[in-house]
């Protein structure tokens, strides 16, 4: 079974810093994956992802503020998050798209207020 683990979530203040990990398989890592967020009542949405060359795509509205990376030897992705809104309070999750399937981790709770 294919395991997609995030953390790093948490309570941050406005205008804070936070880093999300997904911890995944070898094989996802060297392909494209994604961070998306889902708040209460909404649709899921794409944060950021990361392409197999490097290359990354964005939500106009992270853009200059959050940056997407991968550590092939550590088998990871982060999602490091400066400069955070109120209204980015959501549950962050990880997505590997893989041979025609999407691949979910749990889900991470990132809660921005004071």
């Amino acid at each position: 079974q294919v395991q997609l683990v995030e953390s790093g979530g948490g309570l941050v203040q406005p205008g804070g810093s936070l880093r999300l990990s997904c911890a995944a398989p070898p094989i996802f890592i060297l392909n494209a994956m994604g961070w998306y967020r889902q708040a209460l009542g909404e649709q899921r949405e794409l944060v950021e992802r990361i392409l197999s060359g490097g290359s990354t795509n964005y939500a106009d509205s992270v853009k200059g503020r959050f940056t997407i990376s991968r550590d092939n030897a550590k088998n990871t992705v982060y999602l490091q998050m400066d400069s955070v809104k109120p209204e980015e309070t959501a549950v962050y999750y990880c997505n590997a798209p893989f041979q025609n399937l999407d691949y979910w981790g749990q889900g991470t709770q990132v809660t921005v207020s004071a």
